[in-house]
């Protein structure tokens, strides 16, 4: 039995560590906050006191921080007692810089840069998108973790320190993030305007310009369920990862989309799900 140690077992990881337990896995499972580990152990995981500890007869390690700091700091203390060569699935977003500062910790420890696409629904069905780039000989272990989590994987590159699977998230992440402001724009302009916003929604669906994406989100903000699939924070913290790596190009539409997040953030929506970005629509009092 492969044992991984998995760091981060909140929205997004919890549900990847039960795919994995499901796949036959066995996972020594590390959180900050324990209790959002702890949950685990009913589905067979063995949670870990430290991010060391986790590491403790491991095969493979995989990262599923919120941000790069979290995952350098847990990732060292993991990555020392790990055998030179074992495999480190970094499979959070945490941006080019954060790539460069995870790759300069990984050491001996083979590193493959992963990030997956898509929410907790996805994470919870094992359909993620794994957008992984990694040298040749690594692959045929990383490949079965990819497969429990998610419903394909793009292999993008043999260099994971160069990160093009962190480059194509950012460019995916920029128009989901998008995508995630305009629906909100749009049914905050329908409702100003005297129409019902599901409306809007009616109008648009089969049509060349439809989404399914826009119906999730749309339906959220309508029915005023805000349970985090991915929270406004992390979609501003992503946003800012976005800005970072635009390198002087003109992203007007990212910009504002940043600046929509920070609102929403600002008024008390952080912890929610990003689709609570329409409240940024709003004066500050009416937010």
């Amino acid at each position: 039995m492969t044992t991984v140690a998995f760091l981060g077992t909140g929205t997004m990881g919890a549900p990847m560590v039960r795919n994995l337990l499901a796949n036959g896995f066995a996972v020594r499972a590390w959180n900050r906050t324990r209790a959002r580990a702890e949950e685990l152990t009913a589905d067979g995981a063995t949670v870990a006191e430290s991010p060391a500890d986790a590491a403790r007869g491991a095969d493979l390690l995989v990262t599923m921080l919120l941000d790069a700091d979290a995952t350098v700091e847990a990732g060292r203390a993991a990555a020392a007692r790990l055998p030179a060569g074992t495999p480190w699935l970094q499979m959070a977003t945490v941006g080019l810089d954060g790539l460069s500062k995870v790759a300069d910790v990984a050491g001996d420890l083979t590193l493959v840069d992963a990030p997956v696409l898509g929410t907790r629904g996805p994470a919870v069905q094992g359909t993620l998108t794994v957008l992984a780039a990694g040298a040749e000989h690594v692959r045929d272990r990383a490949q079965p973790v990819f497969d429990a989590v998610g419903g394909r994987t793009l292999w993008l590159g043999t260099d994971a320190a160069h990160g093009d699977g962190t480059r194509l998230k950012l460019a995916t992440n920029n128009w989901v993030l998008a995508l995630t402001n305009a629906v909100g724009e749009s049914i905050a302009l329908a409702d100003s305007l005297g129409v019902d916003p599901r409306r809007f929604l009616e109008a648009i669906e089969g049509g060349a310009v439809d989404s399914p994406y826009a119906h999730i989100k749309g339906s959220a903000i309508l029915n005023g369920d805000f349970t985090p699939a991915f929270t406004v924070d992390g979609a501003r913290k992503d946003a800012g990862l976005i800005a970072e790596a635009a390198d002087g190009l003109h992203l007007d539409v990212a910009e504002a989309v940043r600046a929509r997040f920070a609102r929403a953030a600002e008024a008390g929506h952080g912890d929610k799900d990003m689709a609570a970005a329409y409240f940024a629509s709003f004066p500050r009092n009416q937010a």
